[in-house]
């Protein structure tokens, strides 16, 4: 049997206030071909499929799309819910999407009974563990304590006492886990929620060794933590962080004996990520960085002081250009003193003082023109109070 595994489609997400719905849609439509051109017959979605827990309407019709194009190509589609999903919403309705082969496992009560593909000499089944809040949980599973392991654990012991004891025809079982958690030996980004502070989200994934093939979500690069451990990772990349990730999916293929392969499929990028640094004449001028201007951008400037009008101008270049910073060659000992009272402890005029203030502001001092205009003003002032 084939089946693909995707993950963190984050629908209804946003790249620093920019729609990526038209871009989602795009990936969507590529992952959707994958599962007709190779005949996949299981799509396994491990968590959030949303961006937040009460999607916007586009969101919700781009799924509602991509669930029926999906099962248009005759595949199965087995989804669990995320920490960005909300549980109830996403499962409503799921006895009756079962019907139609789109399987929701979004609660524990559905988390203990496999979802069964018959593949001829052998059967597939493919258990899905929903996205669990600790302290929501615990008591229900059983679990010692309110951490992520506790529960994942608990989670785990009850699926295997289901698996031991289910009727498969005499059929040898391959056993699939899907997952949305934080797996010891992962590598995260920045786009992704925090589950708890500290490492109080970390789930050993040696829970997860006697499964054939553990399809897990949450991080977003796609990554093997063990052979049959694995992260698909987000089909698009959202944030920085992702700038040198490679986007796809797993591909899985299974015989009587258990996993026979799995291969990467690499999805294409709408459009790119750029991170940009160096002085501002230097990254308006350099050829070699003709690919970051239908890129969206990261830019540090390097100058020594802050160009004004910098954002018109890189804009002018590099038009999608989101996050600007700023840090001067030289670091702080070879600059100006770089807080406020420091500034103010140097000044010896009023001048110096609106001076000193305009530059902590703005991370650069003012030009010819302005300190001119600061003197008139301060000189128009002091004459306006002798003559009063």
């Amino acid at each position: 049997m084939r089946l693909l595994h995707t993950s963190d489609w984050h629908l209804g997400r946003t790249f620093h206030g920019a729609s990526l719905i038209d871009a989602q849609r795009s990936v969507l439509q590529e992952i959707i071909n994958v599962t007709a051109n190779q005949q996949v017959q299981a799509v396994l979605i491990s968590g959030d499929i949303y961006d937040r827990a009460l999607p916007h309407v586009d969101a919700v019709q781009l799924c509602n799309w991509a669930l029926r194009e999906l099962r248009a190509t005759g595949a199965t589609v087995i989804i669990t819910s995320g920490n960005h999903d909300s549980a109830s919403r996403l499962g409503f309705g799921a006895e009756l999407l079962d019907s139609a082969g789109v399987h929701i496992i979004a609660d524990i009560d559905r988390m203990v009974h496999p979802v069964l593909c018959d593949a001829g000499d052998h059967q597939v089944a493919i258990f899905g563990i929903p996205y669990l809040e600790p302290r929501m949980v615990m008591e229900r599973l059983g679990a010692a304590k309110a951490s992520h392991e506790s529960v994942v654990r608990a989670a785990i012991g009850e699926i295997d006492k289901h698996l031991a004891a289910a009727d498969h025809g005499g059929k040898p079982v391959v056993s699939i886990a899907m997952a949305h958690l934080f797996a010891a030996g992962g590598i995260g980004s920045d786009s992704e929620r925090e589950l708890s502070t500290g490492n109080l989200d970390v789930v050993p994934m040696e829970l997860f060794e006697h499964f054939d093939y553990a399809a897990l979500g949450h991080l977003h690069g796609r990554q093997k933590v063990r052979d049959h451990v694995r992260y698909s990772g987000s089909p698009l990349a959202y944030s920085f962080s992702e700038v040198n990730q490679t986007k796809g999916m797993w591909l899985i293929d299974t015989n009587a004996g258990g996993i026979e392969s799995v291969q990467e499929i690499l999805l294409s990028v709408p459009k790119k990520l750029a991170v940009l640094k160096g002085k501002l004449p230097d990254l308006l001028s350099d050829p070699e960085l003709e690919y970051a201007t239908e890129a969206w951008c990261q830019i540090t400037l390097t100058d020594a002081q802050r160009p004004a009008d910098a954002m018109t101008a890189l804009r002018a270049r590099f038009p999608d250009t989101v996050v600007l910073n700023f840090a001067p060659e030289g670091g702080p000992e070879n600059s100006a003193p770089s807080t406020y009272a420091q500034r103010m402890a140097k000044a010896t005029s009023t001048e110096d003082v609106v001076g000193d203030f305009m530059e902590h502001v703005r991370e650069r001092a003012a030009d010819e023109a302005e300190r001119e205009v600061i003197s008139t003003v301060i000189r128009a002032t002091r004459e306006s109070q002798v003559s009063q």
